[in-house]
């Protein structure tokens, strides 16, 4: 089982260092393929003053710290082409933010990488439609037929997030997960889908609902799963109301493992 999970933005390096090393139980577990999150930019914040991060270059130098210290293999996520190679060099997977999975310059920089590519699905689009994402970076990489098994073996993987669903709310359709397996493995994001959108100048969540949204997908059967946790997320400088603490990420992934291994689920 694939889990990716860390703090939303790198908030500071003590932080980062921090939560990394309290997340040195998924590195243990010979079952779960780990990878360590963290942003460098959150470059579409609802306010011009919310916090975005230490930057490309500072961000990626403090991943690089994690990889060296802990061993972890890392994702982050880009926002701009002249991101992907310098981040590439770094990070195992690249990750497409849901509001740039269309992006196609994006997209083939991306796919022209060495790296795995994460695309998150628009919150905007119906999950056929990331059929066309996956394309785009399957042609960089030699393949044109768009199915689970080529971009499996091109590391080409889809994320769902949610759907808008009316005005400042996110539906999670389950059957998403059944429709974009058929083009990608797929990661399920429980705590941005568990995110209320752009409440006054700020995006907000609740983090209660996501275990339960978490172990729907488990029932569901998916490749993998996104968290965002932190050791206080009231004092999370991002995304604060929909992570997990660290406690709370633990034992998720533990009725979700008990979920898998229950239906027979690798």
């Amino acid at each position: 089982m694939k889990i990716l999970t860390g703090p939303c933005v790198i908030e500071s390096r003590d932080n980062v260092m921090r939560i990394a090393e309290e997340l040195q139980f998924l590195q243990d577990d010979k079952n779960i393929e780990f990878y360590f999150k963290a942003s460098f930019d959150k470059a579409n914040r609802t306010s011009l003053d919310s916090f975005r991060g230490p930057g490309l270059d500072e961000g990626l130098k403090i991943l690089q710290e994690v990889k060296e210290q802990f061993g972890y293999k890392l994702v982050t996520d880009v926002h701009e082409t002249y991101q992907v190679a310098p981040t590439a060099e770094v990070t195992d997977i690249v990750q497409i933010p849901a509001f740039l999975c269309r992006q196609t310059d994006l997209l083939v920089a991306a796919g022209k990488s060495n790296a795995i590519v994460n695309i998150k699905k628009g919150q905007f689009l119906a999950s056929e439609s990331m059929k066309h994402p996956v394309a785009k970076v399957l042609k960089m990489r030699g393949c044109t037929e768009v199915n689970y098994k080529n971009s499996s073996s091109n590391n080409v993987w889809l994320c769902e997030r949610g759907n808008v669903f009316g005005y400042g709310s996110l539906i999670v359709d389950m059957k998403n997960l059944i429709s974009m397996r058929e083009f990608a493995p797929v990661i399920f994001d429980a705590t941005h889908s568990a995110q209320v959108p752009s409440t006054g100048s700020t995006t907000g969540g609740n983090s209660a609902i996501v275990p339960s949204l978490a172990k729907a997908a488990a029932a569901v059967g998916v490749d993998g799963f996104f968290f965002e946790t932190h050791f206080d997320p009231s004092v999370a400088l991002s995304d604060g109301p929909n992570m997990l603490t660290i406690s709370e990420l633990k034992k998720t992934i533990e009725d979700i493992t008990l979920i898998q291994k229950a239906l027979g689920y690798k």
